[in-house]
């Protein structure tokens, strides 16, 4: 295995640490300068579906790829945390073509946190998750303009968290997986008695 092709292995799996990352190479061209993160254009220009408490006043924002393990392992860890806040995963579809029909089922389920507990049961034990819908061309298109809203605020890999914090109010995001305890102190929130630390 030659120097070029050892560096090549390694940037690639460094990428996976926290979260996933499309793995197309960067365009030789200059990128466009992000646009400023903004709950507003989010909640505008972005369609999930809500998970938690749905009167709450603190809303936090997902945008997840139902291919992506970090993703998954997000979910669990966020899943304490429901009683205190609503959170909204907006589907997006980067990894592959199962990304985008996964996404559209997501949407279409009558119950689409139980379908997602569902879906990552099976990617847990290697199945490949839930069955995708073809989709019509609108909702192609809602998990396209998801995955465009990611990708204009500068992120680079999912799972992208974004919310307020609790006390401050200040805006916060944060691209990978984390415990329960890391979120909960990344959004202002308590960790319930007895949660474990889910990775």
């Amino acid at each position: 295995m030659t120097f070029k092709s050892i560096f090549a292995a390694l940037l690639a799996s460094s990428l996976f640490i926290v979260g996933c990352s499309d793995s197309a190479p960067p365009a030789a061209t200059a990128k466009p300068a992000a646009t400023p993160v903004s709950i507003a254009a989010i909640t505008a220009g972005a369609k999930g579906f809500t998970v938690g408490s749905p009167m709450s006043a603190r809303t936090v924002y997902v945008f997840f790829d139902s291919q992506c393990g970090h993703c998954g392992a997000l979910w669990y860890a966020a899943k304490p945390l429901k009683s205190q806040a609503k959170f909204v995963w907006i589907p997006v579809g980067i990894l592959n073509a199962a990304s985008t029909a996964q996404g559209i089922a997501l949407l279409a389920a009558s119950d689409p946190a139980a379908a997602m507990d569902a879906h990552e049961a099976s990617m847990m034990s290697k199945s490949g998750g839930m069955s995708g819908a073809s989709g019509t061309d609108e909702e192609k298109a809602t998990i396209k303009k998801n995955t465009q809203l990611l990708t204009s605020f500068g992120f680079a890999s999912i799972p992208t968290i974004v919310g307020t914090h609790a006390e401050t109010g200040v805006l916060v995001t944060r691209e990978g997986a984390m415990p329960t305890a890391a979120l909960a102190g990344l959004l202002g929130l308590q960790v319930p008695a007895g949660t474990p630390n889910t990775p």
